[in-house]
């Protein structure tokens, strides 16, 4: 009587542990390393960081967002990779991902292949249609593409000053919209940052 009183109580107990700890989403990690807040402010180095990203997609995608509400329709745009001016390696296709997520979720752009998706959209489109495996009534049919009404592309520059005692870095980031058919820029916006260090 008393073993399986304690065999219940044990399975009991293991089982609260375990629905308890199921329950926090807290993931347990060991030795040195620990889970932070994606948001927090990065101050590790005044290099370009994942603050800056954030800043800067955030910035442009309110300012892209407020343009587009103009339209009576949500504008079909494509979005190029930013072209990095700096003297350091900044991956601005993650710039371009952010902003564009941004956006999508904003419900206020719509977004057509870019030119490094084409390849893979094009891949697509010749498997289902030339490999003999798809219903030709099911088959994403070639020629029904929508071709972008704007093209977004910009660039990010840098200016680095040093003395002894400290560095200071300027960085401004430039976007541009433009009207494919009529080669109007219809929208433009930058943002800068500064980021000074102590040696």
């Amino acid at each position: 009587m008393m073993n399986n009183t304690l065999r219940y109580t044990t399975l009991a107990a293991i089982s609260a542990l375990m629905f308890g700890c199921a329950q926090t989403g807290t993931p347990t990690v060991g030795g040195n390393v620990q889970y932070g807040d994606a948001k927090a402010v990065e101050q590790v180095t005044n290099e370009f960081g994942s603050t800056d990203l954030q800043t800067i997609a955030e910035s442009m995608a309110r300012s892209l967002g407020q343009s587009a509400a103009g339209y009576k329709s949500k504008p079909l745009v494509t979005i190029a990779d930013v072209k990095n001016k700096t003297s350091e390696y900044i991956d601005t296709r993650s710039i371009t991902d952010s902003i564009r997520v941004q956006l999508l979720k904003g419900g206020t752009m719509r977004f057509a292949t870019d030119i490094a998706g084409m390849q893979n959209q094009t891949d697509e489109l010749v498997r289902q249609n030339n490999s003999g495996m798809y219903k030709k009534s099911a088959a994403a049919k070639v020629g029904k593409m929508e071709g972008a009404q704007f093209r977004i592309e910009g660039n990010i520059t840098s200016i680095v000053k040093r003395n002894n005692d400290m560095k200071d870095v300027y960085y401004k980031f430039s976007l541009i919209m433009t009207n494919i058919e009529s080669g109007t820029i219809e929208w433009a916006d930058e943002k800068e940052i500064r980021k000074t260090s102590k040696r």
